[in-house]
């Protein structure tokens, strides 16, 4: 069983600086994106599913990029999922559109272009393996410094009529559940997105995003266990075509 739930829209913007790049090629990649809560009974599977791609696919260091938005719309069964926002329930109701499926958890979506459930870890290494195998032409670099409670993010590519995604995500993070769907039970999630955002590149294919760290006290951000992860997307929230990650000091 896996939850159903539909809603409706789309995210933000903003600003600049520097630090340790990688740049893709023309190489294939895969970014793999899973909509998840803690509210979910379904999900601690595809979140597993998540860390399994993210530990197999590090060593080797190919390039998948994983990212784990976690949606706000199960905080109402009792428990809110600290990790939870309401532009990631909006991008995964975009992507709902864009691809003409249903809005459930848990959901992954491979390269903006295929959809299937989140937990289903044989289809997850299929289309992940598919991506792969799929060359591409653009690239994109990026760059990111922490200041204070901001990482600004600076970004160049050639795709200049994209969208261009930012995100921090953090590993290893566990939370004790004390109510809903999972209460009693400890959830470890990898790659959870901590702060996101976006822009367009300016006419040169450059610019900049500036990234808020999460003002919380009770789950800081642990910098040791971040990256940054860049990629560039159709404006429609379409194809994703191209994606790098980088660190910060």
């Amino acid at each position: 069983m896996f939850h159903t739930l539909f809603l409706t829209l789309l995210s933000a913007l903003h600003a600049p600086n520097e630090v340790p790049t990688i740049e893709t090629t023309a190489e294939s990649f895969a970014v793999v994106e899973l909509f998840t809560s803690q509210g979910c009974s379904s999900c601690p599977p595809a979140d597993a599913v998540l860390s399994k791609l993210v530990d197999n696919y590090a060593a080797s260091k190919t390039p998948v990029y994983a990212l784990s938005f976690h949606v706000d719309y199960w905080n109402y069964l009792g428990w809110r999922d600290p990790f939870s926002d309401e532009r990631f329930s909006q991008r995964q109701r975009a992507y709902a559109r864009q691809l003409q499926s249903r809005v459930y958890t848990p959901q992954m979506v491979v390269n903006g272009q295929t959809e299937f459930v989140g937990s289903r870890e044989r289809e997850a290494g299929q289309h992940v393996k598919q991506a792969l195998s799929e060359r591409r032409a653009r690239t994109v670099s990026a760059t990111a410094e922490r200041e204070e409670n901001e990482i600004i993010v600076t970004f160049s590519t050639d795709a200049i009529d994209g969208i261009v995604n930012v995100a921090l995500v953090e590993r290893g993070i566990e939370t004790a559940v004390g109510r809903g769907e999972n209460r009693n039970r400890t959830l470890r999630h990898d790659n959870v997105v901590r702060a996101f955002d976006l822009a367009r590149p300016d006419r040169a294919g450059e610019g900049s995003v500036t990234l808020e760290l999460p003002e919380s006290s009770k789950y800081p951000v642990n910098h040791s266990q971040t990256e940054v992860i860049v990629y560039v997307q159709d404006a429609d929230l379409g194809r994703v075509r191209a994606a790098t990650r980088t660190t910060y000091h």
